[in-house]
């Protein structure tokens, strides 16, 4: 029979070696993962999240004001604004689909959705289905 700390290594190591898996496989892009911006319900641009390799900034501007946007691979996020509550920024960076980014002064909306172009299946949901 193996000693207790002999199991209690392997074990160990089997669990650190499925929390990295685990990690690998959550924190990595979906292909065709793309950040959707719209700006008063219109398509201004799209982000392919997935495709980002380095970390870029773009500044998106109109009469209401202006919003700095960084892309970074898998995430996004509103980095600087004008308007007077910046809950844009505050919401942070975004990588799913979970919530938008909105910035109501600018109506500015960033929505991260698949791409089903981008060689991701479309699933409909239970209510479409």
């Amino acid at each position: 029979m193996m000693k207790t700390k002999t199991w209690a290594a392997l074990v160990g190591g089997f669990l650190l070696l499925s929390v990295i898996a685990a990690l690998i496989v959550y924190l990595r892009p979906a292909p065709g993962t793309v950040a959707n911006i719209y700006r008063d319900g219109e398509p201004l641009c799209s982000v392919d999240l997935s495709l980002v390799t380095e970390p870029y900034e773009f500044t998106l501007t109109d009469g209401r004001g202006s919003n700095v946007i960084r892309a970074e691979p898998g995430r996004i996020a509103v980095v600087d604004a004008d308007c007077p509550d910046r809950i844009c920024v505050k919401s942070g960076w975004h990588s799913d689909s979970a919530a938008p980014i909105v910035c109501l002064p600018h109506r500015l909306v960033i929505r991260i959705e698949k791409n089903a172009a981008a060689g991701s299946e479309a699933v409909p949901d239970a209510v479409s289905q």
